[in-house]
């Protein structure tokens, strides 16, 4: 998978332009073929450039694009926003239809379909109609997972999911018993996860959000989670496959500013991450932080 966020977005410091179309045509070629954008990346220049590099190769993607927030007219998921939204994205997209659409990250009553059923009715009729091939909503906590697939139509979910941040984990069952796919979102912490950061790293921009504290705090998780990975194996390559060892996840979507970053994340879906490893993962975040959350 292929996050698109970082697609000419000088809100997280991305390539211009032509490098954005290079990188997305390299990520094809080296047999990437999923890719998450949404309306609100760069104003819509995720979605464009996108659009772009994909235009003789569209049959070769699968794009996942999303509706309800952050998009040119701000914050609206009702049914006259989702076409409004649906039908922007896919002509900035040149496509005449997306292959997943996602209530990006919604209220909590939206992940209800028996508060929300005019809303998956309609997505229901986009789908029959050949416009989106499957949807369903981007989640960050296991509640709202389990709502979605237990109460909605969806085939879908974006789902908020890393070493650092397992909670949705608890309602993967739920997701697999009602057959949803999902795609795991934010797999590298904002970037501590490809170990580049420590107690001493200054973040502006939207990664300003983080208090001291919590710098403090990310490092020193940082340093406990090398020591329990194989020796050699890089932190970026850790973090990824650990998401990619669990079953229920269909695919993962880090961003890349360089074909040589992209190259090495792909790289990580080459070997499995030892179950042992695996295993200590899950206990590292049960004992360090379940019971007080990392604010994302």
């Amino acid at each position: 998978g292929f996050g698109a966020w970082q697609l000419n977005n000088a809100l997280w410091g991305g390539p211009d332009e032509k490098t954005s179309i290079r990188l997305v045509q390299a990520a094809l070629a080296f047999g990437c073929n999923f890719f998450d954008v949404a309306p609100g990346y760069g104003d819509g220049a995720g979605e464009t450039l996108l659009g772009e590099a994909l235009r003789e190769r569209r049959e070769d993607a699968v794009i996942c694009t999303k509706f309800g927030h952050g998009g040119p007219g701000g914050e609206d998921f009702s049914i006259a926003g989702l076409h409004a939204s649906l039908e922007g994205s896919l002509r900035r997209l040149r496509t005449d239809y997306v292959d997943v659409l996602l209530l990006h990250n919604p209220p909590p009553a939206l992940l209800d379909g028996n508060k929300a059923e005019d809303l998956y009715a309609e997505l229901e009729g986009l789908q029959r109609a050949g416009r989106v091939r499957a949807f369903g909503a981007s989640v960050d906590l296991a509640r709202d997972l389990q709502r979605l697939a237990e109460t909605t139509s969806s085939q879908a979910a974006e789902v908020l999911f890393n070493a650092f941040l397992q909670d949705t984990r608890r309602a993967f069952p739920a997701a697999r018993d009602n057959a949803l796919g999902l795609v795991a979102k934010v797999p590298l912490d904002s970037g501590w996860l490809s170990g580049n950061y420590d107690e001493n790293s200054h973040f502006d921009g939207i990664r300003d959000r983080w208090s001291k504290e919590d710098i403090a705090r990310r490092a020193a998780l940082i340093e406990k989670f090398r020591k329990l990975l194989p020796e050699g194996m890089s932190v970026t390559h850790a973090a990824l496959r650990f998401i990619l060892s669990h079953r229920d996840i269909t695919t993962v979507i880090p961003g890349a500013k360089s074909e040589a970053q992209l190259e090495d994340n792909l790289k990580a879906a080459a070997n499995p991450l030892p179950a042992d490893c695996v295993t200590a993962i899950h206990q590292f975040w049960q004992h360090e932080i379940a019971d007080s959350p990392l604010p994302w």
